[in-house]
């Protein structure tokens, strides 16, 4: 375990442990966007330890610009390859593979109170997940917990999937929501497996929620109406809706235009698509909707994000 929180602790550090050679790596750093890196390293041999994670609090009242949210994660078991293909390959060694390779993988993501405060404008601070959001807690702390299932599968999902370019983005922003969602229940209860909303026992009625996040990526330059997307998963309208902000804390049009204006970003910033082109990518009938839109939710105008 010790081990563990000193990977952690060193997650965005450029130098490990001699053993941990580091096979792979993936960053983002899109201004005003979160900021992440995913660090895979081969374990050696003897390495054995439980998966962990580690929620970094930074607040200084005298400088609010400077306050952050940062998760950081190590988890073991998995094994890497350079075609994803073989990412769930059961085959043995071959004189073209070398089999099983196992890895410790190092997630760090890192959220600015900027960035959160989409979450918690006009919102009543009920509990310390909503003051943690808002930067309203006084005293900065790190945090750490296990990995439960859910966090694992999102974890691993960022890891062993088959997107690419503005597919692998919209995907990952996805995940990261999912996995900052998880991540605040540990400042509230460790129990993360129920849920208040008797229809989400069944695991039919979760996958239909999943099912209708998955549509609504789908659908990011072309938006989907409520009633158009319950008939797809074939639920009720109040029963979705309701199910969508359990499950993933946000509602289904909240959700939806946080994804339309990460991915924004990333085609501005990293593709270097025109405020015109990516407003009509994203489905707006007129630049001036997708650059009032943009505004709200990320504090900047899109030409500020061109390069």
């Amino acid at each position: 375990m010790v081990q563990v929180m000193d990977i952690l602790r060193q997650a965005q550090r450029e130098v490990f442990e001699p053993s941990m050679d580091l096979v792979y790596e993936k960053q983002q750093h899109i201004p005003g966007s979160i900021q992440y890196s995913v660090r895979r390293h081969y374990a050696h041999p003897t390495w054995v330890s439980e998966d962990l994670g580690m929620l970094v609090y930074h607040y200084d009242a005298r400088k609010p610009g400077e306050n952050y949210l940062e998760l950081r994660y190590c988890i073991t078991g998995n094994r890497y390859c350079p075609e994803k293909s073989c990412s769930n390959c059961a085959e043995l060694p071959t004189n073209n593979c070398s089999g099983k390779q196992q890895t410790v993988d190092v997630f760090t993501f890192h959220f600015t109170s900027t960035f959160l405060n989409q979450f918690v404008h006009n919102v009543k601070l009920s509990n310390r997940k909503d003051e943690v959001l808002a930067f309203k807690h006084p005293h900065a702390f790190t945090k750490t917990f296990p990995v439960c299932a859910r966090k694992r599968n999102a974890l691993d999902s960022m890891l062993n999937h088959t997107y690419s370019g503005a597919l692998e983005n919209i995907f990952l922003n996805a995940k990261m929501h999912e996995i900052l969602l998880y991540s605040l229940e540990c400042l509230v209860d460790e129990k993360e497996e129920g849920f208040s909303c008797k229809f989400l026992a069944d695991e039919g009625g979760r996958m239909r929620i999943y099912q209708a996040r998955d549509i609504l990526l789908q659908h990011i330059g072309d938006p989907i109406t409520i009633k158009e997307l319950s008939r797809k998963v074939a639920m009720n309208e109040c029963y979705l809706k309701k199910g969508f902000k359990e499950v993933f804390g946000t509602t289904i049009f909240d959700f939806y235009q946080q994804q339309r204006m990460e991915h924004a970003k990333y085609l501005l910033y990293e593709k270097g698509l025109s405020v015109t082109d990516v407003s009509a990518l994203l489905g707006y009938s007129s630049i001036s909707h997708f650059s009032a839109a943009f505004k709200k939710h990320t504090g900047l105008k899109p030409c500020e994000l061109l390069n």
